[in-house]
């Protein structure tokens, strides 16, 4: 039964499966379930492997490894029925463009309070995380689409700065659910988030789709407007130079603004 599960999930995915060998992590995945079958039923390679059957067999499971294959089993089936094998490899991280600033667990107060007239819209994420590795090239899309002077995407990684998701309320537990977030900063403040979050600190359940965060975000909105704040700041009367030194430009104007 332990390895009677897999097998049917695999019979039920044959129709994607050539599209899923296409990508060399999934290619992977199916090496290293073959290579574990083989090394644990293959006598010249299981003789030599230690046991816990009372037979003293090393190459049939023992209970232990029958109870633990029976439970990936029946995660595989219920969670993910795409998933075809027991040893799975994660997907590679996002690497394609982006128009998105990486914050550590300093400089995101600091961006945040530098220019209040810019409108933030931040994820907070895990790399360990599927749906946040999911969501990425989505995220990466929208701020392609929508980034400009007054509004700006940023992400910082709470599963490596953990200061950052207790300041701000992101619970990096795969219990709560609450990866990944997106918070929407005016003024240096916190206006929304998604997912919300219930009494008992979990998300609501929410799909973290493009048209869902444009639409709960007013991203098209926000757009209009800050495409209007940076023509207000770029209009400088022909009577006023522009200064030369620091102390004469705007407080908290960037230098890609100036």
């Amino acid at each position: 039964m332990a390895v009677l599960a897999p097998l049917i999930a695999l019979v039920y995915s044959v129709p994607r499966l050539s599209r899923w060998l296409a990508r060399p992590y999934y290619l992977l995945s199916a090496l290293l379930s073959v290579a574990f079958l083989l090394v644990r039923k293959l006598p010249p390679l299981c003789n030599s492997l230690p046991t816990q059957r009372e037979d003293g067999n090393p190459c049939d499971f023992d209970w232990r490894e029958v109870e633990i294959l029976m439970f990936l089993s029946a995660i595989v089936m219920m969670k993910n029925r795409r998933s075809m094998f027991l040893m799975t490899c994660k997907p590679p991280l996002y690497m394609g463009p982006e128009y998105i600033k990486y914050f550590n667990d300093k400089t995101i107060d600091e961006e945040l309070e530098r220019d209040k007239r810019v409108t933030w819209i931040v994820e907070f994420f895990a790399n360990w995380s599927n749906d946040c590795q999911s969501f990425a090239p989505i995220y990466a899309d929208l701020s392609l689409k929508y980034n400009c002077t007054g509004l700006n995407f940023g992400k910082v990684d709470v599963g490596r700065y953990t200061d950052v998701s207790t300041r701000y309320k992101v619970s990096t537990s795969p219990l709560t659910k609450q990866l990944p977030t997106l918070i929407l900063f005016q003024g240096g403040k916190e206006v929304m988030r998604r997912p919300q979050i219930d009494k008992k600190g979990r998300a609501v359940s929410w799909t973290f789709s493009e048209e869902n965060v444009i639409r709960e975000f007013n991203l098209n909105e926000l757009y209009q407007r800050a495409k209007k704040l940076s023509k207000a700041g770029d209009n400088i009367p022909e009577e006023q130079p522009v200064a030369s030194t620091p102390t004469e430009v705007p407080d908290g104007e960037s230098k890609k603004d100036k």
